[in-house]
């Protein structure tokens, strides 16, 4: 790509990469990305089908508002993520419309003390508690089989 029709093309864009489907952007004004793109991108979710599930399920929250996985976010704004078990409350510092490594993820946002905290919480409850399958070990035996069949009373 020539460098006049790349200059064209990024007139105010920060250069990080030639093709603009890859730039990052921070804190532009013109800067604007889908949610669902953006979630993907910092790594909260897998795919972005998964990440509009969420958003259409009313998992994520814009500045304290159910939004459509269309929405555009700007550098800046408060999201509320919940997946699974753990929620994320954070601020978007940039932008991106490429899933990079999750170093380069971990600089879109910033999460909250709160969140930090509350989080680091319920995973230490979690280590605490014991896993209700690990007495089990393999399949069960025949005695164990008869032993459910009388319970459910499928003799």
């Amino acid at each position: 790509m020539s460098a006049l029709y790349r200059a064209e093309l990024d007139k105010d864009l920060p250069p990080i990469c030639y093709h603009r489907k890859h730039m990052t952007f921070a804190n532009t004004e013109a800067a604007k990305l889908r949610v669902d793109k953006w979630l993907w991108a910092a790594r909260f979710f897998k795919t972005r089908s998964v990440a509009a599930q969420a958003i259409e399920g009313g998992k994520v929250k814009l500045n304290g508002q159910r939004v459509k996985p269309a929405k555009e976010v700007h550098a800046g704004d408060m999201l509320a993520i919940q997946a699974g078990d753990y929620e994320w409350v954070v601020t978007v510092r940039a932008l991106s419309a490429r899933r990079g490594p999750a170093e380069e993820a971990r600089k879109l946002y910033e999460e909250s003390a709160a969140s930090q905290a509350r989080r680091q919480a319920q995973i230490a409850a979690r280590s605490i508690q014991n896993e209700p399958a690990a007495q089990r070990h393999g399949r069960p035996t025949k005695r164990d089989r008869r032993r459910l069949g009388h319970f459910t009373g499928n003799d």
